[in-house]
């Protein structure tokens, strides 16, 4: 007894000496360790699945956008030579990893707990791929296989089939399967913001300092870390990084949208401003049309002082910018009609010689296309006169280069020229209907949620939109090419995963026994499902809109008991978007 109470009185008068010598800001972060201690695994558990895409979004804020040095030193990737691999790439060729590992790990728990005869709990994730998401994704591999194979130089058609695989297969997919819940969905969005703020900050900086890269004999232009090379890189971050923004804001309800919507307003305006120093005519009409479009989908309905104030905001800001670049951007946007007459835009002369190349190239291989990457090794064949021999780079810390133009800067004639018929075919078709899906769905959901659509929804849709119609003044390549695969991979989760439904998960839980199913179809009738407007298999009623509307991420409900009560919560429903 005494050698314990010497014990605890030693012990005591340590842990006071400790306290004495520990500073304040010691003192609070143990604290902090204290409290959080006991959540750690219930957040790692919550968001590892994201963690993959959350890095791979924030990645492309590194130099270069984080470029690997090549095995044997070498250039940029021109001609035939494989694309360069960034780090953000790495990335995402993790995040198809963890979704590879999900499934199989999932399955063989699926097959375990089957063979055993147990049921996995409501609450329990489980891994597994929408048959329509897979379908919209799986449509274009047909044609892009007959492509490769048909192609004149095998070995780049095999480069250019892995990398359209990685951008528009498999990403997207992965994403699909591992964005469990809307907040997952929020989470990338705001990673997409913090990256648009920290590239425009620095493109602010080089346009303001004369650090930028070459722009009408001038360092102006704010091309962020990505460098004279890539000067589409910051726009595109930019660009995404506003209407993710604009929707936020647009979507902001409840006690604290007096604060938030301000804020996420007012960023979407401030990245207006290195977005217009870009000098991207593309991302200028791309990121136009989709803004628009997405406050249309809001649902809104502003007050008069509120629309009064986003007109004046918009007159300072566009007044600013005016006042700042007022000369260069007007001459920016009258060049882009500007082909014929005294002395026209170089840029637009040589972007519509090459899609004037692009389709002599299908109209000479109108099913086949003449092979993925193969548009360079066929320009000189195809194109006039009119075309120049490169492109002039320079500044932002690089020399002069003259870079040649490898691509007809418009996706639809890319994969047109390359891919012929038969890819086009699959893969615009897959585009037109995970858009249809997108819109389908964020209809619902306003339905459901008393007439609001939800953030994600409006980030989903907005990015899709903004992606297909700048695909018509550019294509992918250069570092930001994987930020394409994530936006379509948002889209694909909300058109097609029940976890973009109000109060839905990964997956829906199993249905309940045969003799349950009129109770729980009772239970749903009774309001306590959801969504609005799902039926429950072997039920009568059709689930209210009470316990989903306006709780983006409620837990699911549980499925009822055998031998349950009318009232017993339901099994979750299925899916009420298109196609899942």
């Amino acid at each position: 007894m005494r050698t314990r109470t010497a014990c605890r009185a030693a012990l005591r008068a340590a842990g006071h000496r400790a306290l004495d010598r520990l500073p304040v800001p010691g003192l609070m972060l143990l604290l902090a360790v204290w409290w959080w201690a006991p959540r750690a695994g219930t957040a790692v558990a919550r968001w590892w699945p994201v963690t993959p895409a959350v890095a791979t979004v924030l990645l492309l804020a590194l130099p270069d956008g984080g470029a690997l040095p090549r095995a044997g030193g070498g250039g940029e990737g021109i001609g035939g030579e494989a694309p360069r691999v960034v780090a953000a790439d790495v990335a995402s060729l993790l995040l198809v990893a963890v979704c590879a590992g999900a499934l199989l790990i999932g399955g063989a728990r699926g097959a375990r707990a089957s063979s055993e005869g147990h049921r996995p709990g409501p609450g329990r994730w489980r891994p597994g791929l929408p048959l329509a998401a897979v379908a919209v994704f799986a449509a274009p591999l047909p044609g892009l296989t007959v492509a490769t194979m048909a192609s004149a130089d095998p070995a780049a058609g095999l480069t250019g089939c892995i990398r359209f695989l990685q951008v528009f297969v498999l990403v997207p997919l992965a994403l699909t399967l591992l964005l469990r819940g809307r907040r997952e969905a929020r989470a990338v969005a705001l990673a997409l913001v913090a990256l648009a703020a920290a590239q425009g900050a620095v493109g602010a900086v080089q346009y303001l300092t004369g650090t930028g890269a070459s722009y009408s004999g001038e360092n102006i232009r704010a091309v962020g870390t990505f460098g004279p090379l890539h000067v589409m890189g910051m726009s595109t971050v930019v660009a995404a990084g506003l209407l993710a923004a604009l929707c936020l804001g647009l979507a902001a309800g409840g006690r604290a949208a007096r604060w938030r919507r301000p804020v996420w307003l007012g960023c979407a305006a401030a990245l207006a401003v290195p977005l217009a120093m870009s000098f991207s005519r593309g991302a200028w009409i791309a990121t136009a049309l989709a803004a628009v479009t997405v406050t249309a989908l809001a649902g809104l309905r502003p007050r008069r002082r509120t629309v009064v104030a986003l007109v004046c905001g918009g007159v300072l800001l566009a007044s600013g910018v005016g006042a700042v670049a007022g000369d260069r951007l007007a001459d920016r946007l009258t060049s882009i009609g500007q082909v014929t007459g005294g002395t026209p835009d170089q840029s637009v002369t040589d972007r519509y010689a090459m899609w004037s190349a692009a389709l002599s190239m299908w109209r000479a291989e109108p099913w086949t296309g003449v092979g993925p990457r193969q548009y360079p090794a066929f320009r000189d064949t195809h194109a006039s006169v009119a075309l120049s021999s490169g492109s002039d780079t320079a500044g932002a810390g690089r020399e002069f280069r003259r870079e040649p133009l490898l691509s007809p800067h418009n996706m639809y004639l890319l994969v047109l020229s390359e891919q012929g018929l038969a890819g086009a075919a699959g893969l615009l078709g897959g585009w037109a209907v995970l858009l249809a899906g997108c819109l389908a769905r964020l209809r619902a959901a306003r339905r459901a949620e008393g007439g609001r659509a939800p953030a994600a929804g409006l980030i989903a849709t907005g990015l899709l939109i903004w992606q297909l119609v700048g695909f018509c003044y550019g294509d992918i390549g250069g570092p930001t090419t994987v930020l394409t695969a994530v936006c379509f991979g948002l889209a694909a989760w909300w058109a097609f995963s029940p976890a973009a439904l109000p109060g839905g998960r990964a997956r829906a839980v199993p249905a309940p026994a045969a003799g349950t199913e009129g109770a729980a179809g009772r239970a749903a009738g009774s309001g306590n499902g959801a969504g609005a407007g799902e039926r429950v298999p072997g039920g009568r009623g059709r689930a209210g809109a009470g316990a989903g509307a306006g709780a983006e991420d409620a837990p699911p409900p549980r499925a009822a008991a055998p031998g349950a009560r009318p009232g017993t919560p339901a099994t979750s429903p299925a899916s009420t978007g298109f196609l899942s």
